[in-house]
């Protein structure tokens, strides 16, 4: 496919707290239908009306090319938190992604069952979501995708605190959950979750990890089915990895 240029719309400046955290009085469903959150809150009237909604199926890539995504990951101690269909772990400050030459500091990974990206309408059984914003609360994402395999020693040090209250603290090397290869799905979109702002700046890797049997299940037990339903494309733009 002809390579055409990387031109992504303006994500709108939001606060990554008020985007992000909110009191939950909304459920995931099958990740088939559509869940219509609007109907529950109407602060929650662009998950449906909204024209850059996440996730979205990545087989549908309408452009190709090598986005400039680094990252600047290592050794930390992270905090886990768990909720209703929530395992997440909140990052002290200092790491972080470069997009575009654009950077975005690292706040926290939670995790979905199953992933809520799809390539070609397959979903693999768990994904990691790894969220940033900039300094001005412009919000990005990494997605890393896990398949069933080796077990992964990053998420060892998560799973073994399934099951117990929140406050635990988990030391681990962060690129044990991101490929060494770096290529990327890049496009604009939103948040899977209410209130569904848009204007994320949306990274899927190419290349999926592994995860033990045990550790999906340890975490599908804790999230259930925890993925929103794919949402449509419609004009937006879509790079996948340069062949």
């Amino acid at each position: 496919m002809k390579m055409l240029p990387v031109l992504l719309a303006t994500a709108m400046v939001v606060s990554p707290t008020a985007a992000i955290a909110q009191d939950k009085d909304w459920n995931f469903g099958d990740g088939e239908m559509p869940e219509r959150w609007s109907t529950l809150n109407t602060d929650y009237a662009i998950c449906d009306a909204g024209l850059n909604q996440s996730p979205i199926d990545l087989g549908a890539a309408n452009a190709r090319g090598d986005v400039a995504l680094e990252t600047n990951f290592g050794e930390t101690t992270g905090t886990v938190v768990f909720g209703e269909e929530k395992v997440q772990v909140d990052f002290p400050a200092g790491m972080g992604m470069t997009s575009g030459g654009k950077p975005f500091n690292l706040i926290q990974v939670h995790f979905h069952t199953p992933s809520e990206h799809a390539v070609n309408g397959e979903r693999t059984p768990l994904v990691a979501h790894f969220v940033h914003a900039t300094d001005a609360g412009e919000l990005g994402v990494l997605g890393v995708m896990f398949e069933e395999g080796e077990a992964n020693p990053a998420l060892a040090k998560i799973t073994e605190h399934v099951g117990h209250p929140s406050g635990m603290l988990a030391t681990f090397d962060i690129n044990d959950m991101v490929p060494e290869d770096l290529s990327v799905f890049r496009y604009m979109g939103s948040l899977t979750t209410p209130p569904c702002s848009e204007g994320v700046n949306w990274h899927v890797a190419n290349e999926p990890l592994t995860a033990s049997a045990e550790q999906i299940a340890s975490l599908r037990g804790a999230l259930g089915d925890s993925a929103r339903s794919l949402q449509p494309l419609g004009s937006r733009l879509l790079v996948a990895p340069a062949e």
